[in-house]
């Protein structure tokens, strides 16, 4: 279904949505005959709830493609991730709710380490605490480039967000993030010609901040991904008649859901806080993003009890979902990352859609090997908010 004629069939009702994002949720098991980080998790309640969903596999982007998180978002949003290509940078950058004008270029960073020959043999600097992050982000303040106005924002943990502002910038600019260790930073090249001046700014600013950080033990070089420019996108109102708010303590995460127009609610850093949140300000909207980011971390970690551990203690806040009777419930991913993999993988997501009007199917847990057989099948992630909207009630029909 396209965008297009969800946008035109949408009405406003008095139905509300909830959708749960684990971050990261797909998994693999560690060996043959064993079971993913999910199927591994003692998890009643969402098992509870799948035996009176329908269920299914959900795709990201498509087969076969591993997501980063922001088009991953974009799509479970309804948005077409090949459409609206939104630099990561952008999305730190709103998600630590920087205001950032139309020629405004932002990257996301990573603090990282490097050895003595330069190489990187850690991209996330062992997750140096956020107060940490905000020292260093002090120490790189003082760099002064000719060309461009430098704000460098702490994000969470090792993350952060650079903006650049100037005249006459450009987004059309590749990462120094190797994505990968035992070798040295990339040198930023320009994907344009209009770009080339500004590839220089971003290098001259990243040698200055390798040369400050060469004094740290372990944050000493800063790597830059996802360079763009800011463009507003349709907000949720205009799409699909929602009063639609954010559950998500990642600042990247505030960020998309500030790009597509939702509020952003003040939380805890539980995720009970964040279903205590859900519950505080449940008549309030009709829609509800609820981000779980912690089993992304862990995937990325290589940390499989962790990830257990985070689906177990989500498991135990469904209840609070519940009692609140939202017309919708819709728990899933929005990618795939295995603890074996320490990465996002192309993994499809398991996914549960409860409602009134869902014909449930014969699943009766919540796990990918369990959902594979469910009534939803296997479909691209930009097909489920046409879904969540029509069991709410909340699509004309089509046609006469």
């Amino acid at each position: 279904m396209s965008k297009d004629l969800v946008k035109d069939l949408a009405i406003a009702s008095g139905s509300k949505i909830v959708l749960i994002v684990f971050d990261g949720l797909g998994g693999l098991p560690r060996g043959v005959g064993e079971r993913t980080e999910l199927e591994t998790a003692y998890r009643p309640n969402l098992d509870a709830l799948a035996a009176r969903s329908v269920c299914g596999l959900m795709d990201p982007i498509s087969p076969g493609i591993t997501p980063g998180s922001g088009p991953a978002h974009l799509a479970l949003f309804g948005y077409d991730p090949l459409r609206y290509e939104i630099g990561r940078g952008i999305l730190s950058a709103l998600g630590v709710d920087f205001d950032l004008k139309p020629s405004d270029v932002a990257a996301r960073a990573n603090f990282a380490q490097i050895d003595a020959r330069g190489n990187v043999i850690d991209r996330r600097a062992g997750r140096i605490s956020t107060e940490k992050n905000r020292q260093l982000c002090e120490l790189l303040s003082q760099i002064k480039v000719p060309g461009a106005e430098i704000f460098i924002r702490t994000e969470k943990e090792h993350r952060a967000a650079i903006v650049f502002r100037g005249q006459g910038l450009s987004g059309r600019l590749s990462d120094t993030d190797p994505q990968k260790l035992g070798v040295p930073p990339l040198t930023v090249q320009p994907l344009s010609e209009e770009a080339r001046s500004t590839a220089e700014i971003v290098n001259r600013f990243v040698e200055q901040a390798r040369q400050i950080l060469a004094r740290e033990e372990r944050a000493n070089m800063i790597l830059l991904r996802g360079f763009d420019q800011y463009e507003a996108l349709p907000s949720y109102a205009e799409r699909y008649q929602l009063k639609a708010a954010a559950i998500a303590n990642y600042p990247m995460y505030r960020g998309v859901a500030r790009l597509l127009g939702m509020t952003v609610l003040p939380t805890g850093d539980t995720i009970q806080s964040e279903f205590e949140t859900l519950a505080k300000y449940f008549q309030d909207y009709d829609f509800f993003f609820l981000h779980i980011k912690k089993t992304d971390s862990m995937g990325e970690d290589g940390n499989f009890e962790g990830k257990v551990k985070v689906i177990e203690e989500a498991d135990r806040s469904i209840p609070i979902l519940m009692d609140l009777q939202p017309d919708v419930v819709v728990v899933t991913g929005d990618h795939s990352t295995p603890a074996v993999l320490k990465a996002h993988s192309w993994h499809p997501n398991p996914v549960l859609l409860y409602s009134k009007y869902c014909r449930p199917d014969q699943v009766r847990a919540f796990s990918e090997s369990d959902c594979l057989q469910g009534g939803l099948g296997r479909f691209p992630a930009i097909n489920l908010m046409p879904l969540m909207m029509a069991n709410a009630l909340r699509l004309n029909k089509y046609g006469a």
